[in-house]
């Protein structure tokens, strides 16, 4: 066993009160076995006391694409790679979010089955990427947002079938394009491509397997259908129209209601957005305040690989642009990519929280978060299933 000692330790859901002594959250290989204020250990325990630093859970990404490219063309850049580019892509793009802390990501669309390879190959190697949940190929029209994806469906009949052999395959979830989006030349995120009854079909199916469902969702048609439909998260949920972004109080108090995660799929790396999204980013931001205020369960992801803005160790800047520009306190933006996250996403007891029992994923900062919450982006350790991760060479081993 080790114990990692620190000034401030977040737990997944608050601030361990430590009498302004520090605390400390003792390790014993994959698992951690006890988190609190800092006392005497056994001589045989050694203890890494490190300071003016802050320990948290690893963090949650709820929504990324690990095999895209951060392309600011991802339909040219499919067209261009083969599955060994994907797959060579996805272990890089990996590696880069689990240095920045982020030990579980939920991916939310890749080519073909790319995607669950790179999670078998993971699962083998801690020091190589995070825990990846694989939706594979999100579920689209024929044309519609991420069809190059391959999860191109016509009608009911058809999402069905698409839906048994994701499972069949392994997918841990299913991702279903209820509206367009921002990256598919033709399609609009204002404009809803399935309706309620093709949704549903996908819901039942899923869960008649075992599988949860996230459904992208931009417009407030899309949005409306996919809680009609019983969905298990809604990606986005920005209510984007075709010239900004709708006000729909009706529709938000029925969001509240439902108890239905949005995933809010926010931040971005310095430098300039897609001109759709800069024009309406003063809506956005107003909009994402009333949903925070207004009871909605949300949490915090990022989108990451879909063009240069979103790097897939974009989810630290994230949370700092979530308290500073939003005016959230840390403890709830935290809260937002580790416990809230990993409790939408149904795996609490697997990520999310540092706990007697569970993964010994963890990040340590340097500084306190609570005082300055930039001290996310100066990570000094990062654990993985207990693997030192800024230490240990990544070893993924190819899926016979």
């Amino acid at each position: 066993m080790h114990v990692l000692r620190a000034r401030r330790v977040f737990d997944g859901e608050r601030f361990v009160p430590d009498h302004g002594r520090g605390a400390d959250v003792v390790v014993d290989g994959p698992r951690i076995v006890e988190v609190g204020p800092l006392r005497e250990h056994s001589v045989d325990v050694r203890v890494d006391d490190l300071g003016d630093a802050t320990i948290l859970p690893g963090l949650v990404d709820g929504h990324q694409h690990l095999t895209w490219d951060c392309s600011p063309a991802p339909l040219a850049w499919h067209e261009a790679a083969d599955d060994d580019a994907l797959l060579a892509r996805g272990r890089a793009n990996a590696r880069r979010a689990l240095a920045a802390g982020v030990t579980t990501v939920r991916d939310l669309g890749g080519r073909g089955l790319v995607t669950l390879a790179l999670r078998d190959e993971l699962a083998r190697a801690p020091a190589a990427g995070p825990g990846v949940l694989a939706a594979g190929p999100a579920l689209t029209t024929p044309g519609g947002h991420c069809w190059f994806l391959g999860g191109e469906c016509s009608d009911v009949t058809e999402l069905r079938s698409a839906v048994t052999r994701l499972a069949a395959a392994g997918a841990d979830v299913v991702k279903v394009m209820v509206t367009g989006g921002n990256v598919t030349p033709g399609s609009l995120p204002h404009e809803s491509q399935f309706g309620a009854v093709a949704v549903r079909s996908v819901v039942r199916t899923a869960h008649e397997l075992g599988l949860p469902v996230a459904a992208h969702a931009h417009g407030t048609d899309g949005v409306a259908a996919a809680l009609e439909a019983g969905v298990d998260t809604i990606e986005h949920a920005t209510f984007m129209t075709a010239e900004g972004v709708a006000r729909d109080p009706a529709l938000v108090e029925r969001l509240v209601r439902s108890g239905t995660p949005v995933s809010l799929t926010g931040g971005a790396a310095p430098g300039p957005l897609p001109p759709a999204i800069a024009a309406r980013m003063p809506a956005i931001l107003d909009h994402v305040r009333g949903l925070l205020a207004s009871g909605a369960r949300c949490f915090f992801s990022t989108d990451a690989g879909i063009g240069p803005p979103k790097p897939h160790d974009v989810l630290v800047q994230g949370v700092t642009q979530v308290v500073i520009q939003l005016d959230v306190a840390p403890e709830r933006a935290l809260a937002m990519v580790t416990g809230l996250a990993a409790d939408a996403l149904g795996i609490a007891g697997r990520a999310g929280r540092l706990r007697p029992g569970a993964p010994a994923d963890v990040l340590v900062v340097r500084g306190r978060v609570d005082e300055d919450v930039e001290a996310l982006l100066r990570p000094i350790r990062v654990l993985h299933h207990g693997v030192d991760v800024l230490e240990a060479p990544p070893t993924p081993t190819p899926a016979d």
